[in-house]
């Protein structure tokens, strides 16, 4: 026997929808009635499409609400992104399939997890949106039936990966926590909705919070590592003729390792807090002073800052371009100052609805709630080399959503 067929349309099965429909007639009515009715749609229907949820050629008043909708409650749910993700971590899903050596069946992955008998009928459902988002992939194995493969992106959350402590760090409670307060922070005079929740700064929290200051600064130590590659592999102009370098705020010394290595004509210094460097040991070409970037940073040919201004406001990271600036000698004379940062592409019409962009916005939304500093866009670079007394600047885009800017005295 057949069964007949018959695809209803949404707004028939979900009264809601009604509301919305009558809501939108009305700035549907306001679209036409105004002078400009094409331009209007036009641009609202453009604003969907570039999130990805609707067609530049939708028409219907019902496919806008329909569309609308998706758009809105995807954005609601894009928090399960990452509570999914982090329960993969925590299970330790792909150090299993990768130690498994060759694609996995759902049932030797259930096996291989520590989950308890009742759970295992729930983990098809965590990897159907775990291959939806692009970190597994399934497939039909001749002589096993569905099994499921690393992608690049996973490969970098294994237990030794280079983004998995960042994402540990990110997704804590003590950082989660503070996004809830937002709102409130915006009718307030708090410093950031981080002090509001933790009654201290993020880096006063760092220097008190053992458990939490070890992941932040391994957080740390996995970037450099991941950057100190490119930099190394793609920058090696922008190290020739160099003798000295300062590396400040370089925590355990990882970047400035991989340039010394690298370099070994350069000797490399790292400055940092001194219960940062305490009982760090250099070597040849590498050393760790204790000190204050805020107060004074020791000569040399090249200072270096990887991600330490954008932690900052406008007026403390002049504060830090002054002291470089005192650090180093003339353009003549090889002087220069190494910048590590993200450069926004949010004022660049056509740069903009893209990943890159979208994760520079997400990082200052970040630098905003937990900090007082923010990403920056090219003029805001700028307006900082000027007012610490610089002459001009070099942007290299080399390094994903990271640049390399060089600053001459």
């Amino acid at each position: 026997m057949q069964l007949s067929a018959q695809v209803v349309p949404n707004w028939a099965v979900d009264p809601k929808i009604h509301i919305y429909q009558s809501m939108f007639s009305q700035v549907y009515k306001g679209i036409k009635d105004s002078d400009k009715p094409s331009l209007i749609k036009q641009a609202l229907m453009s604003s969907l499409a570039n999130n990805g949820v609707a067609s530049a050629t939708a028409s219907s008043t019902d496919e806008l609400i329909v569309q609308s909708q998706l758009h809105v409650r995807n954005h609601i749910l894009q928090l399960m992104n990452s509570m999914v993700l982090n329960c993969a971590i925590q299970l330790g899903i792909p150090d299993i399939i990768h130690n498994h050596a060759q694609p996995i069946t759902l049932s030797d992955l259930t096996s291989a997890l520590n989950v308890h008998p009742s759970k295992s009928r729930f983990l098809y459902r965590l990897m159907c949106i775990l291959v939806q988002q692009g970190f597994f992939t399934k497939h039909n194995d001749v002589h096993h039936g569905i099994v499921y493969s690393l992608t690049p992106s996973s490969k970098l959350l294994l237990k030794d990966g280079l983004m998995t402590t960042f994402l540990l760090l990110l997704l804590d409670p003590l950082l989660t926590s503070p996004w809830h307060l937002l709102g409130t922070w915006f009718q307030n005079c708090a410093s950031t909705p981080f002090e509001m929740a933790h009654g201290m700064s993020f880096f006063d929290l760092v220097a008190h919070e053992p458990v939490f200051g070890n992941m932040f600064n391994e957080a740390m130590v996995a970037d450099s590592k991941l950057v100190s590659r490119a930099v190394v592999k793609e920058c090696q102009g922008v190290f020739e003729g160099l003798k000295s370098l300062v590396d400040v705020g370089g925590g355990k010394g990882t970047m400035a390792s991989a340039i010394a290595d690298a370099f070994p004509q350069i000797k490399c210094t790292v400055l940092d807090l001194p219960h940062v460097i305490e009982n760090l040991k250099g070597s040849n070409n590498l050393d760790f002073i204790g000190g204050n970037m805020f107060e004074q940073i020791p000569p040399a040919n090249a200072i270096l800052l990887k991600w330490i201004l954008h932690d900052w406001n406008d007026e403390e990271s002049v504060e830090i371009l002054k002291r470089c600036r005192d650090a180093i000698p003339s353009k003549s004379d090889g002087g220069k100052v190494i910048i590590i940062e993200m450069v926004v592409t949010v004022d660049d019409d056509k740069k903009m609805n893209n990943k890159s962009t979208e994760t520079q916005l997400f990082w200052d939304m970040l630098m905003m709630v937990c900090l007082t500093g923010r990403e920056r866009t090219e003029k805001d670079w700028e307006k900082l080399f000027l007012a610490a007394g610089f002459s001009h600047y070099k942007i290299t885009h080399t390094l994903g959503i990271r640049s390399f800017i060089e600053v001459y005295p």
